[in-house]
């Protein structure tokens, strides 16, 4: 009505008149945010996590500089299309794949694998989009937890088994019966402190992870100090170390 103030009603019993007007207000406070950092420190970008990137990128530059100066890089001789070196050996960044190029044909091993394991790596970060990471290996189900992960690694073994005409792919057999190991230590040790409790606390996605990451490694390690000529198995202390 002209002339007269609307009132503001604040008590939500109240009735309203007439003459008052309703507001609506919305608690944008009560909605749960992507990230609770109730009782954390915030640290800003910048300058705090640029800042210690940086730090740590000039960190890594000094090293290699100073790598590059104690020890000289391995040179060999001009290339000579009429002389094949034996073994011929990509950088160490390939040798995992030229590893996998003994056991399989160059499609499952330059193609299909590789193309698994890059696929397998960009889902499972997607198996569980909150921030907290729940623990595989603890709480009620964890015998049958470890059950499904020691059925899951004994398919895998009898695949690495049978599948290479090569013979048994004993790098991922070793693998993966090394992780089905560690993973049961919270069975033996227990779940409430030491190893076993760091073990039981990992989530899922991070064994998986380590079992791409584990393999990739021994393959690369094998195909660097274990392959002489004719890619046959070495010792490096008694054969000597192929380039």
């Amino acid at each position: 009505m002209p002339g007269v103030d609307p009132k503001l009603v604040l008590d939500p019993a109240a009735v309203p008149g007439p003459d008052s007007v309703r507001i609506t207000v919305v608690d944008e406070e009560s909605a749960h945010p992507l990230l609770d950092t109730t009782g954390d420190e915030g640290l800003t970008t910048v300058p705090h996590l640029v800042m210690r990137e940086i730090v740590a990128f000039c960190v890594l530059v000094g090293a290699i500089a100073l790598l590059s100066y104690l020890v000289d890089a391995p040179l060999r001789d001009v290339a000579n299309p009429s002389k094949t070196p034996n073994p011929a050996k990509a950088p160490w960044y390939f040798l995992g794949l030229q590893e996998l190029l003994h056991y399989y044909p160059p499609i499952i091993s330059g193609i299909v694998l590789p193309g698994l394991a890059v696929l397998a790596l960009m889902v499972v970060p997607y198996f569980d989009i909150n921030i907290h990471r729940p623990a595989f290996l603890s709480g009620a189900h964890f015998r049958r937890h470890l059950a499904a992960v020691w059925a899951v690694g004994i398919v895998l073994i009898v695949g690495f088994l049978v599948s290479s005409a090569a013979g048994p792919v004993w790098p991922l057999i070793g693998t993966t019966l090394f992780l089905l190991m560690v993973i049961s230590v919270p069975l033996v040790a227990g779940r409430e402190r030491g190893p076993g409790r760091w073990i039981a606390t990992r989530s899922l996605p991070f064994w998986i992870f380590t079992w791409f990451v584990l393999s990739a490694v021994v393959l690369t390690v094998i195909g660097t100090f274990f392959r002489g000529p004719g890619w046959s198995f070495v010792m490096p202390w008694e054969g000597g170390f192929h380039v």
